[in-house]
């Protein structure tokens, strides 16, 4: 039985068949309008959906959609996933329901266990996968328009992610019970999923350009200036390119979906604008920075200062020193050290760490971003991580991150040992 609404539940036994499908939708992300696509899984039973948005429909946005839904539903279907003809699945559409599948995409199914049912092209195929269909141009509607304002697709992800728990208690046309009462019946039979996962990206090496870039699907993304002009590996993903050194992550960017666009990291090029000062001030990376926020108008009076009391060329080298700090410490200690520094009238890079290291303590930071061991000793044996005797509550700040022996440690051998090397010996005798 077939409904304005899809399959009826009387048609499909449950836990046995989902469908799937992608549309477009629009998000202002960061500030600026973006067109994006609105992945659905929809169970053909209960009506329980899973949305997600991603920043092309390709084929890693396709198989993470895929891998989230299952995640939530906690299982995958006994019987068949339905599609229609998506480029990320299939190669070429024969005679019928024929179809030659990418092999990435054959090996997905197989790790998690389930078949494909493609629907008939054309008009024959229309209302096949009608229930999804509905689902997508009917979730848009209700929670993505007007767009809605976000920081990343991560953002917009977690706030799907609680409508849809929210719309369990929703009613499918029709039915007498909720989508949430009626997946709990359905839930225990689908399949367990694997106890791995399937690696999503994309694996890709390419060679780091003389402008510390390299070039991923005709779009740029910035990489530690260290490894011009070698080879990186880069797993892109639906929403994120990560770049590996190793098993290393070097660099983290949003995936960029316009061609010849490009994103680039101001820490990325650190080490040569210490060389070459004058670069920074019209550098893009300083740009990007002042528009996602992280280099703040309390930078620039920390900048200010800093050309004003040593010239130009010492002054950005003195902001330079700053922002490599910013690799230990967080970021909000690191706005507080800065501005406590500026109010004292003072330019120091020094004053800065001691300051942005205090607020840290202060705060909620995490253990990685300590400068220095939390056991130092001091010469003379005093825990450094103790209170002063007549500042009760302070701690004595070091800006080393060595641990310094005490009296105890190291002695010398005793010169006893060195004595016997200036006994000489006749060739020939023994001891």
């Amino acid at each position: 039985m077939v409904t304005s609404t899809g399959w009826s539940r009387r048609s499909t036994p449950p836990g046995e068949e989902a469908e799937v499908d992608f549309a477009e939708a629009f998000a202002v992300v960061a500030g600026k309008s973006m067109k994006c696509y609105l992945f659905t899984l929809r169970m053909s039973y209960s009506g329980k959906a899973v949305h997600r948005v991603f920043a092309s429909q390709g084929q890693e946005a396709f198989m993470e959609g895929h891998v989230e839904a299952f995640r939530v539903l906690g299982g995958v279907p006994t019987r068949h996933i339905r599609y229609d003809n998506l480029k990320p699945a299939v190669r070429q559409v024969l005679f019928g329901r024929g179809r030659v599948e990418s092999q990435r995409w054959v090996a997905f199914r197989s790790h998690y266990g389930f078949h494909a049912f493609y629907c008939l092209p054309g008009k024959d195929g229309a209302h096949e996968k009608g229930g999804v269909e509905h689902e997508g141009g009917r979730f848009r509607r209700n929670h993505l328009v007007p767009p809605p304002q976000v920081a990343s697709l991560t953002d917009l992800n977690d706030r799907l992610a609680v409508i849809d728990a929210d719309e369990d208690a929703r009613h499918v046309h029709g039915a007498p019970a909720s989508i949430g009462f009626t997946f709990a019946a359905e839930a225990p039979l689908l399949h367990r999923l694997p106890a791995d996962d399937f690696e999503l990206g994309t694996t890709l090496t390419p060679l780091v350009r003389r402008n510390a870039r390299i070039v991923v699907r005709q779009c740029y993304y910035s990489v530690p200036a260290r490894f011009i002009d070698r080879k990186v590996r880069v797993s892109l993903r639906a929403n994120e390119i990560v770049v590996f050194d190793g098993r290393q992550v070097v660099a983290r960017h949003p995936r960029l979906s316009r061609r010849y666009d490009y994103r680039d990291d101001l820490d990325h090029y650190l080490e040569i604008l210490l060389v070459k000062p004058g670069a920074l001030a019209g550098s893009t990376a300083l740009a990007q920075a002042r528009a996602e926020g992280s280099f703040t108008s309390v930078h620039d009076a920390f900048w200010a200062a800093a050309r004003a009391a040593h010239g130009e060329a010492a002054g950005t080298r003195a902001l330079i020193e700053v922002l490599l700090l910013h690799r230990q410490l967080p970021h909000p200690a690191m706005v507080a050290g800065i501005g406590a520094t500026v109010n004292a009238g003072s330019c120091s890079p020094e004053l800065v760490a001691i300051e942005a290291r205090k607020a840290a303590d202060a705060g909620p930071a995490p253990q990685a971003t300590t400068c220095e061991p939390a056991d130092a000793i001091a010469e003379d044996g005093q825990d450094l991580t103790e209170p002063v005797d007549d500042a009760p509550g302070a701690r004595v700040i070091s800006l080393h991150s060595r641990r310094l022996p005490s009296g105890t440690e190291h002695k010398p051998p005793p010169m006893s040992v060195y004595d016997q090397l200036l006994h000489h010996r006749p060739k020939g005798t023994t001891a």
